[in-house]
């Protein structure tokens, strides 16, 4: 049982290292979201993806934010 979990859990870290401009968010996310869902009913897998998506949609909130503050304070791109 832990094989096949250890094999997809090492593919997902792959997949997210080579696309490290993207995955803002996604490795604290899923390290939190692994332990969670591992106390929650070894379901560390489902809950690695669930806080991967969370992190990336949070960082990219946090993004936005940042890009509205920087054009209200006169200091947006020209």
């Amino acid at each position: 049982m832990k094989s096949p979990l250890l094999t997809v859990a090492t593919a997902l870290l792959m997949l997210g290292a080579t696309s490290a401009a993207n995955a803002k968010g996604c490795i604290k996310g899923a390290v939190v979201g692994g332990v969670a869902g591992h106390y929650a009913g070894h379901h560390g897998v489902l809950g690695a993806a669930a806080g991967c998506l969370y992190g990336r949609h949070h960082a990219k909130e946090q993004e936005k934010q940042q890009q509205q503050q920087g054009q209200v304070n006169g200091q947006g791109k020209l």
